[in-house]
């Protein structure tokens, strides 16, 4: 597993057997990088804290408004329905990262609310900055997330072994994950069915969140045999107008057979 930073192109990443402990890749691990849609994981795990606290239910019926439609990254602004459970919303997002679910949940519990919850999480490098714009619009953040392939790390470390939701919670919000369709980065060294590969396929089990503008590729999971556990985060930044995707994506591959020899030899 290598990685090169250069003028234009600029690395953060983890990779650690999370049951050993054992820091199998690192690469400027501290460096908190634009992760584009990677934020979204706090934002679905806030949900999951207040329905652990009784504060709010995944039944929960919620209407979008004009204003949050998004197209792009997304299903559902291709649907006719306007009205969706939290859990159906959340799972939209989860599998493809849908914007105007994303526009929609952050009405309903407060971009603010997220931010504390990620700041009581003890993330300091790492969070979810804003709703989706498009275009971008001044007086705004510039970045729809941030992160730190450390902090990052921690954090699906930390839900694979339960320490911060319900069991119930957490088997939700990996199942959400377990739906990602972008096995496009470090997740395409698995050989996966994108569209169905919870549980293992056939030897593997991965879920991921990915991340994806014109000058960023971030992927942050955990993939797991029946015997061995990883948790990764990597990411990518480079500048606007020097598309590198082509070379980042190379780089995530090979971290990501990296990490599949680790699990299965």
């Amino acid at each position: 597993m290598q990685l090169h930073d250069d003028e234009t192109m600029r690395w953060s990443a983890k990779v650690v057997d999370i049951d050993s402990t054992e820091v199998l890749f690192e690469h400027h691990a501290d460096r908190s990088l634009d992760t584009a849609s990677i934020g979204k994981v706090f934002l679905l795990h806030t949900v999951l804290d207040q329905v652990d606290r009784g504060e709010r239910s995944l039944e929960e019926q919620v209407t979008r408004r004009p204003a949050e439609w998004m197209d792009n990254s997304g299903l559902w602004y291709l649907l006719q329905a306007d009205t969706l459970s939290i859990y159906d919303i959340c799972a939209l997002i989860g599998a493809v990262s849908d914007n105007a679910a994303t526009n929609t949940l952050c009405r309903v519990i407060g971009l603010d609310v997220v931010q504390q919850h990620t700041a009581e999480l003890g993330y300091r490098e790492s969070g979810l900055d804003d709703i989706v714009r498009w275009p971008p619009q001044p007086g705004h953040p510039k970045t729809l997330s941030h992160g730190s392939a450390r902090e990052l790390v921690r954090f699906v470390s930390d839900l694979a072994q339960g320490r911060t939701l319900s069991q119930a919670s957490t088997e939700v919000f990996t199942r959400w994950l377990s739906a990602s369709m972008d096995c496009s980065m470090v997740a395409s060294a698995f050989d996966l069915d994108p569209l169905a590969h919870a549980l293992y396929d056939p030897d593997v089990w991965l879920w991921n969140k990915t991340g994806t503008i014109s000058c960023a590729r971030a992927d942050i999971g955990v993939a797991m045999t029946r015997d061995r556990r990883v948790a990764y985060a990597v990411l990518a930044n480079w500048q606007r107008g020097d598309d590198r995707r082509g070379e980042a994506l190379a780089a995530m591959r090979g971290i990501g057979q990296g990490i599949r020899q680790h699990l299965v030899g």
